[in-house]
């Protein structure tokens, strides 16, 4: 019975649960981003490359034996990535940052320069050190 309750202690826990939350939300929005990628963009790629025939992800390097090297599907796979990796970018660290910042508002403290304690923002005199404060600008 201790490695059920073990276990059950384990997946109850708040990172478990953040981990498949983020999981289920991260596959998809990995199918959003691919049907982006191969109904958007790689069409307009496909407009540039009329002249080699074909979709560009089945591109294989010419070779003598009976191995083909498929540089297309690792070529697509990069492209895939790089888009998925800028928009979770664009999305999780510049906006979640934005809003990070706004939510944060103005700050009600500032630091003593003479003890380097924080003290009220509005504060005219330290009250560790009794030292005067300079005045804040408005």
């Amino acid at each position: 019975m201790g490695l059920l309750k073990d276990f059950k202690a384990f997946a109850i826990k708040g990172n478990v649960i953040d981990l498949a939350v983020a999981v289920v939300i991260g596959t998809a929005f990995g199918k959003i981003v691919a049907a982006l990628v191969s109904g958007i963009l790689m069409p307009l790629v496909g407009l540039f490359q009329k002249e080699t025939g074909g979709d560009w992800r089945e591109w294989k390097l010419p070779s003598e034996g009976k191995i083909q090297f498929g540089v297309g599907e690792v070529l697509g796979a990069m492209v895939d990535f790089a888009i998925v990796a800028f928009v979770i970018f664009l999305i999780v660290v510049k906006l979640m940052g934005y809003f990070k910042r706004k939510e944060a508002g103005t700050p009600t403290t500032k630091t003593c320069p003479e003890c380097l304690e924080t003290i009220p923002l509005k504060a005219r005199k330290c009250k560790f050190c009794a030292s005067p404060q300079p005045e804040q600008a408005a």
